[in-house]
């Protein structure tokens, strides 16, 4: 009995530390002393990654492709007391992509950690009425620069023994939203590139997942809610009957960043409010 006791004692344990665990309970800075960067992280959901990071221990770079975005954004994030510094980076100039790299070395020695957010969308319609240019520039910002910056920090994480890629894509996906054709073309194939960087990566030790957020309230999202009618009507499509908000995708953002995400690799997690989300 005196054995069966001490069993289950510890058991019982080995049970409350994992759930523990779970609820990040156990380790307050499950990103201590990771370096990570994350592109268009000046405003919006990029901004809330960069802050989340930050909190949870990590040094963050952020950028955009405006000076004053970043200067404004490392100041707010630097006033919280967190570990944030910036540089101006259009991702879809290679010189650009270079000193986001750099910058990150010369700080902090390495590279642990790339939060792909990038993406543009110039056009709302019929599918039938892009342009060549309108495609190029969609596919060259939110597929192709997303490769190459995959590429640019790849070595680095290696030197450090593996690193985790989030890209962020979106539900858009799964179901496209109407008059946005080839920026959901765009987010599809980032799912498509997810899967192939983390079959690849795989033996550097590196992972490589995916959001896709659902109808996030930011700047760049307000033509599908800015209507009052319509973000009713889109609330009535959710389970949760709210629009999501860029704290809602930060947090997922860092687990998948986190040693609690070890074995986790190429999959998508969707931050919808239960909207459909298959293919």
């Amino acid at each position: 009995m005196h054995k069966a006791g001490l069993l289950l004692g510890a058991c019982v344990r080995s049970w409350k530390s994992v759930r523990m665990a779970s609820s990040g309970v156990a380790r307050r800075d499950p990103l201590a002393n990771k370096v990570a960067l994350v592109t268009a992280s000046t405003d919006g959901i990029g901004l809330a990654i960069a802050r989340r990071l930050a909190q949870d221990g990590a040094h963050v770079v952020v950028s955009s492709r405006k000076q004053q975005n970043v200067d404004r954004a490392v100041a707010a994030l630097q006033g919280e007391g967190l570990s944030v510094t910036g540089t101006v980076c259009h991702v879809g100039k290679a010189e650009d992509r270079e000193r986001l790299v750099t910058t990150a070395v010369k700080l902090h020695g390495g590279i642990d950690i790339l939060v792909s957010n990038a993406a543009v969308n110039p056009f709302f319609g019929n599918l039938m009425d892009v342009t060549e240019e309108v495609w190029d520039k969609i596919l060259d910002i939110n597929v192709k620069a997303t490769a190459l910056m995959t590429k640019a920090v790849v070595p680095e994480m290696e030197k450090r023994g593996g690193g985790s890629v989030v890209i962020v894509a979106s539900i858009a996906a799964y179901t496209p939203f109407p008059g946005l054709g080839p920026y959901n073309v765009s987010k599809t194939a980032l799912l498509g590139l997810g899967k192939n960087l983390a079959i690849e990566l795989a033996p550097s030790n590196i992972r490589v997942n995916c959001l896709a957020p659902g109808i996030i309230k930011t700047n760049f999202s307000q033509v599908l809610w800015m209507d009052k009618a319509r973000e009713e009507s889109l609330k009535e499509a959710l389970r949760i009957r709210r629009l999501g908000t860029p704290e809602d995708c930060a947090g997922i953002v860092s687990f998948l960043c986190s040693e609690d995400a070890s074995y986790i690799t190429g999959e998508t997690v969707t931050v919808a409010g239960g909207a459909p989300s298959r293919l």
